[in-house]
């Protein structure tokens, strides 16, 4: 599996449906992130079992996302049609309703190739999440196999530690959760840091 951390995202054009339930033929993932933060957000199949549970949770924090400048967009080998009729079914019929971010549809399995998330059989993909930076750049991505849930809240807390970095010039030591002190990134940081945090650790 290939680290695209430190890379550029592979940039996409494939149809979806967008947040405001429009669907599109030609969504372009660098048109729409251009100069914002984004979330790719990998999941194995619509109408299943552990991905509903993920992506309603995604949806519960999307104020959270927006607040954070971040755009979401979901990636399934489904058709465009089949992430419309899943938004479209109530979530106790099954369904996920009509979440607020993008559901792209990968049906030639080219974007989940392309981030390598792809299973060896050539079936569906990885649960993948990338964390992506306002030029483009791959900052985090996380892979967890079929069974393996995401917690949004993580994803979050990426984000926050990101912004933190990037507003301070500081690193964000372990456990780090916005509200927190950075550390300077020289020895006599990590010295100072730990000799007032290590009973946290």
């Amino acid at each position: 599996m290939s680290v695209l951390v430190g890379k550029q995202a592979p940039d996409f054009t494939v149809p979806a449906v967008l947040g405001d339930g429009t669907i599109v033929d030609d969504f372009n993932f660098s048109a729409a992130t251009k100069g914002k933060y984004a979330l790719v957000f990998f999941y194995p199949l619509d109408f299943t079992f552990v991905c509903p549970s993920e992506l309603i949770a995604l949806d519960h924090r999307m104020d959270d996302f927006k607040a954070l400048g971040v755009e979401v967009i979901g990636v399934s080998i489904d058709s465009h049609f089949t992430h419309n009729a899943w938004r479209n079914t109530a979530i106790n019929d099954g369904g996920i309703g009509p979440v607020k971010y993008t559901l792209a549809a990968d049906m030639a399995h080219d974007i989940c190739r392309a981030y390598d998330v792809e299973l060896a059989d050539g079936s569906v993909a990885y649960r993948g999440a990338f964390i992506i930076d306002r030029d483009g750049q791959v900052r985090s991505q996380i892979i967890n196999d079929l069974p393996l849930g995401r917690n949004m809240d993580e994803l979050l807390r990426i984000f926050d530690a990101l912004q933190f970095h990037e507003e301070h010039g500081e690193v964000c030591p372990a456990g780090w959760t916005k509200g927190d002190s950075g550390m300077k990134d020289s020895p006599a940081g990590v010295a100072s840091y730990l000799s007032e945090n290590a009973d946290k650790l």
